[in-house]
């Protein structure tokens, strides 16, 4: 009697214990996906840090320019 108690209460707690989600992906469908956007992430990554240089040079060269045009301008 108390063990069956005990083997009771043991599988209803398994079945009240939280479950943890499936973070997995579900399909190859949904493997090949997540593989193209973590790729496509990475792209987006690159290509923002080459426009950040990109913007950095074109902000140097007019500094540049109005620097060369205000020490000529005195003379």
């Amino acid at each position: 009697m108390n063990e069956a108690i005990r083997r009771e209460s043991r599988r209803l707690a398994r079945r009240l214990r939280p479950r943890r989600p499936h973070l997995g992906p579900d399909s190859a469908y949904d493997a090949l996906l997540d593989q193209r956007l973590s790729d496509l992430a990475g792209q987006v990554a690159e290509l923002k840090s080459r426009l950040n240089g990109l913007i950095f040079v074109i902000v140097a060269a007019v500094v540049t320019d109005l620097l060369v045009r205000l020490a000529t301008a005195g003379r």
